[in-house]
């Protein structure tokens, strides 16, 4: 008997699950405040030249016949210069700039001047802290394993709170930078080991359920740094806002158990059985100790058989015409989605209105993508969903471009338009892509799927920046990607009700074209009805993908 069938006993999520998980979720909230709060941290608000022999304490607004007179006009952005001052006619770059304080408050950008020459400090500080989410989930991915659960979450939740206060009393621009990376790294270790943690307690029956919820805690998390930057207007303060919740974590040393799943591959058995114990006992039903006893008896037996399991490399993928072709597929779209979701996230400030309320609806559309997917996943199909969801964001994204800047609201509504349907791709491709790869190459194809994701990550800040020049180029490069990589996706064979995968050999036939022998169709990965489990491999590979914060 396996330990999926002692959590059956127990209650695929019983009172002591449902316990857990709930704490377990939480950190994505603040996962959430770490990864996208720099939208308000590093906020550019409206700003001009200060005037000569002006007070640093002036008003932001001036008259026209003053603007005319000391700003050139910049026609390409059809407003007056923010960066340059006509000086006895002539245009002369600016030093020192006066800036409106009604949309952010006080930012990093006022503090440092993180403007026009220097703007580019805004995209390598939001481009080092995704360095250190890469680095994070590859670093702490391994001390999990290595190390334990617990212990990981605990060392990742106390460094996440000392950088984060680190952060807050930064004295100059490259600490606070540095700080932050520190951050990323541990916000990703933390997000990663939780949710891990989450999946590995719950019954197979509950996995898809468990590994789309935590998402929605993220989506909370996202809505609430838009309030708390507005209760907070000083972005030091607003830094110890989202840091020092935090600190809660350091105490689920005593309220989370280790993981029965990584105890057992330690061979800490009794340990393992202490916590089943205990999940017993809170959903009020026995397991005998010879069920326990048999469980052990299956880990060791599927240790032993484990020893000579067939593995292979990334080289191997590229070896075959087929999965290659696939491989390189879906390693575009993942950079394309993670570089469109975060663009997207990260750009509300540029879209016009209110930047809090974008912000709010930016977030709040993650749910209900996060529900649909749920609901269609296993019924339309993973192909028509992520070539759908991907071809839709770009359509909208483009169409943008093309908006009037006096229509502030279609532009708002076709970003969130995209914003959700990229979210729906971001989450189908986790299990779409994983089910591609053949069971000897399939973690090693999702590691190389997640680097790509994390470069296009790195990349968006770049991208956004380029808003300084041309004002729809973001949009214009997001809609792009995202429409190529939902047309290139076409290609991809559907793998809802078919057995995925197992050798390099079934990988490269696996989406062909059946061969005919004596009239009748025959292909080396057949066709699965049943849908058990089929529910039961999307499962798996949720658990493999580590979730969107890894």
């Amino acid at each position: 008997m396996g330990f999926d069938e002692v959590i059956t006993l127990l209650g695929d999520f019983g009172t002591y699950q449902k316990r857990v998980y709930f704490l377990l979720c939480l950190p994505a909230i603040i996962s959430a405040f770490h990864k996208l709060g720099n939208v308000f941290l590093l906020a550019e608000p409206r700003y001009r030249c200060r005037l000569p022999d002006e007070p640093a304490n002036s008003s932001y607004e001036l008259p026209n016949t003053v603007m005319e007179k000391w700003y050139p006009y910049d026609s390409l952005h059809f407003k007056y210069s923010q960066c340059d001052i006509l000086i006895n006619n002539q245009t002369t770059k600016c030093t020192e700039f006066i800036f409106s304080h009604e949309e952010y408050g006080y930012t990093t950008v006022i503090e440092w001047n993180l403007t026009c020459e220097k703007a580019y400090l805004v995209a390598i500080s939001n481009s080092l802290f995704m360095v250190g989410v890469m680095l994070g989930s590859l670093v702490f991915g391994e001390t999990s394993d290595r190390w334990g659960r617990k212990i990981t979450f605990l060392v990742a939740s106390l460094l996440k709170v000392l950088a984060g206060v680190v952060c807050a009393f930064a004295p100059e621009f490259w600490t606070f930078t540095m700080a932050r990376t520190v951050v990323g790294a541990a916000a990703s270790g933390v997000f990663l080991v939780a949710y891990v943690m989450g999946l590995e307690m719950v019954g197979p029956s509950k996995r898809l359920v468990a590994g789309m919820v935590v998402f929605i805690f993220f989506s909370g998390g996202y809505v609430l740094i838009a309030l708390l930057a507005y209760v907070f207007p000083n972005w030091r303060h607003l830094q110890l806002a989202l840091t020092l919740p935090g600190t809660v974590f350091l105490f689920y040393w005593w309220l989370i158990p280790e993981s029965v799943r990584w105890l057992l591959s330690k061979h800490r058995y009794e340990e393992a059985k202490k916590v089943i114990r205990a999940a017993a006992e809170t959903n009020k039903v026995i397991i005998a100790d010879e069920t326990l006893d048999q469980l052990l008896k299956y880990d060791d037996d599927g240790k032993k058989k484990d020893v000579g399991q067939m593995t292979a490399s990334v080289v191997d993928l590229m070896k075959h015409s087929n999965l290659r072709k696939r491989s390189l597929i879906i390693f575009f779209d993942w950079c394309a989605n993670n570089i469109t979701y975060y663009g997207l996230s990260w750009n509300t400030n540029n879209l016009g209105g209110n930047p809090y309320i974008n912000f709010i609806i930016s977030g709040a559309v993650e749910t209900p993508a996060n529900i649909f997917v749920y609901l269609t996943l296993n019924r339309w199909g993973r192909k028509k969903i992520l070539c759908g969801s991907m071809i839709v964001a770009g359509l909208a994204l483009l169409v943008t471009t093309g908006t009037p800047t006096s229509i502030v609201w279609l532009t708002i509504f076709l970003a969130m338009l995209g914003k959700i349907s990229i979210t729906v791709s971001y989450i189908t491709i986790y299990i779409f892509s994983a089910e591609q790869f053949p069971t000897v190459v399939r973690n090693t194809g999702l590691g190389v799927s997640s680097t790509f994701a994390r470069v296009g990550s790195i990349i968006a800040p770049y991208i956004n920046v380029m808003s300084h020049i041309w004002h729809p180029f973001p949009l214009l490069v997001f809609g792009s990607l995202a429409l190529v990589g939902g047309v290139l996706s076409l290609m991809l064979p559907e793998t809802l009700n078919r057995k995925l995968p197992e050798t390099l050999e079934e990988g490269e036939a696996f989406g062909k074209k059946p061969k005919r022998q004596n009239g009748k169709e025959v292909s080396v990965v057949a066709v699965t009805n049943r849908p058990n489990e089929r529910e039961n491999d999307a499962e798996s590979t949720l658990l493999e993908a580590n979730g969107k914060g890894n």
